[in-house]
């Protein structure tokens, strides 16, 4: 059932003990808007814990460092932020899937899973949500909270560079740095610019990587485990390299493709123009937003690149 922010208000205001799921291979919108949220349930007195099938990279400690502060507990409220699809949940969906009481999700592929869903799909990201709905609620946003707000915001809209960034994202970025202090600019170097040695070199073999199919107008780069060890590269690392798949002029649809330790590949779509990624992947089983997207696929490397050639040819002929 899709909700407001009136009945959310509610739902959260009469909440206890609450767990809030973030998807797995977390990046700076699913984690700001969980640490976020935790803050917003901390100044109304109500315990939660975030938590995710992964790991939380280490260069996102600023958000996560000392985010277990009431211990453990059993949750009586579940709760997912920035998760389209139960399937994201990665271990968790197994154990909360289907007991999900409210998600608050930007995403327009969400399959409306959970009891109560907050909805934006002009969002720039989660994140926004979040701070539209402390507003409406007069919760006081501390300045942590802030820092993660304006983390999601600015990593899920490229720096502000993506289609996706509405005015409304500028002007929520601008509140944080005028009345928080944020430190805007190590947020900006350290999710965008600093890179571990391994991912320059992968970087400078980009060139090399790209799989030029249908003319041009699709590209794929693949980036197995073997490669990620011998470059000392993590798939964290790798969370901004998407982008890079539709540098070339004539390139339409790209896809980075990362091979999980499991053997599963996570393919994340870009679309340069006007080319709905989303749709794309949603027939192989994922979702997204129109320009960014993602699916997995559980197959061999050839396989995998020939279902995704055959999908986006078909995407682009219709």
């Amino acid at each position: 059932m899709y909700i407001g922010f009136s009945e959310t208000e509610t739902f959260l205001r009469n909440c206890e003990d609450a767990v809030i799921i973030t998807h797995r291979n977390p990046d700076g919108d699913c984690i700001g808007a969980g640490f976020g949220l935790q803050d917003i349930l901390s100044q109304m007195g109500i315990r939660s814990r975030v938590v995710c099938s992964d790991e939380f990279p280490s260069r996102y400690a600023f958000m996560t460092n000392g985010s277990n502060k009431y211990g453990d507990f059993e949750p009586k409220t579940v709760i997912a932020v920035d998760i389209a699809d139960v399937k994201l949940m990665g271990d968790y969906e197994q154990i909360y899937g289907d007991k999900v009481q409210l998600c608050i999700d930007h995403h327009i592929s969400n399959k409306n899973y959970a009891e109560k869903t907050l909805l934006h799909a002009d969002a720039t990201a989660a994140c926004e949500i979040i701070y539209d709905l402390a507003k409406f609620m007069g919760v006081k946003i501390t300045k942590h909270c802030a820092t993660c707000l304006y983390t999601g915001i600015a990593t899920d809209s490229g720096c502000f560079k993506y289609d996706c960034t509405t005015p409304r994202a500028h002007e929520i970025a601008a509140e944080m740095m005028r009345s928080y202090d944020i430190n805007f600019a190590r947020i900006n170097r350290y999710m965008f610019d600093v890179k571990s040695r391994g991912r320059l070199m992968l970087e400078s073999k980009i060139s090399d990587l790209m799989e030029e199919k249908l003319g041009g107008r699709l590209v794929i780069v693949a980036v197995t485990q073997k490669m990620m060890k011998d470059m000392g590269v993590s798939m964290e690392e790798l969370e901004g390299f998407a982008p890079l798949t539709i540098q070339l002029e004539n390139t339409e649809v790209g896809i980075l493709m990362r091979e999980r330790e499991d053997g599963v590949f996570k393919c994340s779509f870009r679309s340069a123009y006007d080319v709905n990624v989303s749709e794309i992947c949603q027939l192989l089983g994922g979702g997204g937003h129109a320009k960014a997207a993602g699916c997995t696929l559980d197959c061999d490397i050839a396989e995998a690149k020939k279902l995704l050639t055959h999908t986006v040819e078909r995407a682009l002929s219709e």
